[in-house]
């Protein structure tokens, strides 16, 4: 039995192998998935409710979707063979018979009846080697009935005419119709475009082959799923002649891309139509056709490498397009989607170098857009009106080099009313200079328009300037770039012992702090993290104990120390088990749950009280040694090596505070107030 196995699966291996193409691979795939049926059984999936069917890879089959409609399975004869009555399967190979009788077995009467009459059969019935890419009789009854009528009325050349450019004056299997190879048709040498995709779909002109290799003692006939057309035009002249692409016409010679449609590179284009470009606001359009550099990646944004049809199109599919960007290229039924959405309005416009979908939304890339426009309608729309209600708009809109620290919608709390603290805070949420967080390293001090310095701090986990860490990819526009940040920036307003001063909740540990002699350190220029505990802290203390400790200066300064870390590790660079090194010799096991820090199990209460020397976490407990354990070697703290920001993955659910926002106002006035004093 095990034996048989082995056979069997040694025969499956070495049948995939021999499949050479990917319609051939995908043919395999759908003749071992019908082998249970009988023999030469191959499974297809057809799409319900229409007559669409396609021989199944392993992501279709498993799926059980095309183009995201439900399928379901049906076994045929694979090609080439035929049922018979009251055995399995398909065991007989069908008799080869010419050409103009294999359209009709293959399921292509319309074609043989057309052939017929265009005088055709006796040339397909007769000596040659021809190749028929056979329209289905679905084909023909798809064609606008004006144009049918032009091809078949009294028997006219129009028809033979049409017959003899499906055709191709030599034999070609499914197996030499290569991805991108041309053939000369046989109707005055105009060229028939073949693309053989990955998910082994081939085209001809765009036309799916819905039953290729049906051979025949003449040549091979391919059905397929429309009737194609003759074509003799580059993408420029198609644009050019076209009344809906005038816009884009325009477009594309202010931008100096003509000649790139003229050459011989292929291309597929969402080509805008002049409805696209009247869908944005005036002044948009107009500030980008004004600009070289926004207009070309406006309209790069629109093309890609190489010639993509509709028929190769099952499922959404990634595809880069000139500007860079990534376009997710999909289908809903029989509409066409870019990015999820059916803005194609018309499909398959063949060109000798390339194919043109029409769109009726344009597709403005971020590099196109003013910092105003990349957060509009994005996850910061609440910090957005705040810049805006805050008189900042000019600085959003212009051409001025610049970084905006926008906070996810999830760090404004309450409704917030504008005041000259809170556009001031505004202000330091925009930073001088177009940056990149993959340029940023640890401790570089970035300026902010109102004027203050704010530190980088790099973690094993994040990347955050002061508390604000990053949450999502750069958008970089034209002159300017955003970066989305987890909270509402907390700037720096004096040191350690300025921050502990302003806060009455600290009134206990600032006279602590200079019975330890320890304020010279908390002053000082530095990078500390401290644990700082409040006055709830020492109250939560046997009294005795609290008197002894707050007379003996070095004790004191013992148990400080104790909450004091080298180097500043603010609550987005903690996550679970990192460990700091505290002044007082031991390392503070530090962990996030949810959405709490804990300091050697004693949480926190209030994070990230940033000062110009380090930031403060309040703690309502005194922090105690834990009980010795096996070292364990770790480098998460923040004086460990730092790694690259490009390769920290962020966690946009870090720490956050409900009342951070109206904290982050009411500490930044009181701050300010006191350093004016």
């Amino acid at each position: 039995m095990r034996a048989c196995v082995l056979v069997l699966a040694l025969s499956l291996v070495l049948t995939v192998c021999v499949a050479r193409s990917p319609y051939q691979t995908v043919l395999q795939h759908s003749r071992i998935r019908g082998r249970q049926q009988g023999p030469n059984v191959c499974a297809m999936q057809q799409v319900k409710g229409s007559d669409k069917k396609y021989f199944t890879n392993c992501k279709q089959w498993y799926h059980r979707k095309i183009c995201g409609k439900p399928t379901v399975i049906t076994y045929e004869c694979c090609p080439g063979y035929e049922k018979i009555s009251g055995e399995k399967g398909c065991p007989a190979a069908l008799p080869l018979v010419n050409i103009y009788n294999t359209l009709g077995v293959a399921g292509a009467s319309t074609t043989q009846q057309y052939s017929e009459r265009a005088d055709l059969r006796n040339e397909i019935e007769g000596p040659g080697s021809f190749t028929f890419f056979a329209p289905s009789n679905g084909a023909w009854a798809n064609l606008p009935t004006e144009i049918l009528d032009a091809l078949v009325s009294n028997v006219n050349i129009e028809l033979l005419n049409a017959l003899h450019y499906h055709m191709v004056d030599q034999r070609l299997t499914s197996e030499e119709l290569k991805h991108g190879s041309v053939f000369t048709s046989m109707y005055q040498d105009s060229t028939v475009h073949i693309h053989h995709y990955k998910n082994g779909i081939i085209t001809v002109n765009c036309a799916r082959l819905i039953k290729p290799d049906q051979h025949a003692t003449n040549g091979i006939v391919h059905v397929v799923d429309r009737v194609i057309t003759a074509t003799s035009s580059d993408l420029q002249v198609m644009v050019d002649i076209e009344d809906d692409l005038e816009t884009l016409r325009t477009a594309m010679a202010a931008a100096g891309l003509t000649t790139m449609l003229e050459g011989e590179d292929q291309y597929t284009i969402f080509a805008p139509t002049n409805e696209a470009f009247n869908k944005i606001p005036a002044d948009t359009l107009t500030r980008i056709l004004g600009d070289p550099v926004a207009l070309k990646d406006l309209l790069k944004n629109h093309i890609i490498k190489h010639i993509h049809c509709a028929e190769s199109i099952v499922s959404g599919t990634p595809m880069e397009t000139l500007q860079g960007t990534v376009l997710e290229v999909g289908c809903d039924g029989e509409q066409m989607t870019l990015n999820g959405k059916a803005i194609v309005t018309l499909k398959d416009k063949l060109g000798t170098n390339g194919v043109i979908h029409y769109i009726n939304e344009l597709l403005i890339p971020d590099s196109a857009k003013t910092l105003l426009e990349l957060a509009e309608g994005s996850t910061v729309s609440t910090a957005t009106k705040f810049f805006v209600d805050a008189g900042l708009s000019s600085r959003l809109t212009g051409s001025e080099a610049l970084t905006m620290l926008a906070p996810l919608n999830e760090a404004f709390k309450g409704s917030e009313t504008m005041s000259p603290d809170l556009r001031k805070l505004l202000t330091n949420h925009i930073l001088k200079d177009q940056l990149s967080s993959k340029s940023l390293y640890h401790g570089q001090e970035l300026e902010t328009l109102g004027g203050l310095k704010l530190r980088v701090f790099v973690y094993r986990n994040n990347l955050c300037i002061e508390n604000s860490c990053i949450a999502a990819h750069d958008k970089v526009g034209r002159h300017a770039s955003m970066f989305t940040v987890d909270k509402v920036l907390v700037p720096p307003m004096g040191t350690i012992m300025d921050v502990l001063k302003a806060d009455n909740r600290f009134s206990m540990l600032v006279g602590a702090i200079q019975t330890a002699g320890m304020t010279e350190l908390l002053n000082q220029q530095g990078a500390l993290t401290f644990f700082a505990p409040t006055d709830m802290a020492f109250r939560e203390m046997p009294q005795a104990e609290r008197s002894r400790l707050l007379r003996n200066s070095q004790q004191l300064s013992s148990v400080l120390r104790l909450h004091v870390g080298d180097g500043v590790l603010v609550s987005g660079g903690i996550s679970s088990h990192v460990r700091l090194l505290s002044l007082q010799g031991e390392k503070l096991e530090l962990n996030m749950r949810n959405y709490t820090i804990y300091a050697n199990k004693v949480p926190v209460v209030e994070a990230d009280l940033m000062a110009t020397n380090g930031v403060v976490h309040a703690v309502n407990s005194i922090i105690k040694s834990l009980p010795p354990k096996v070292d364990r070697e770790q480098a998460d703290g923040p004086s460990a090596q730092m790694r690259s920001a490009a390769s920290f993955r962020v966690d946009s659910r870090s720490f956050r505070n409900d009342d951070l926002f109206q904290k982050v106002l009411k500490s930044h006035s009181s701050r300010a107030m006191k350093n004016s004093q």
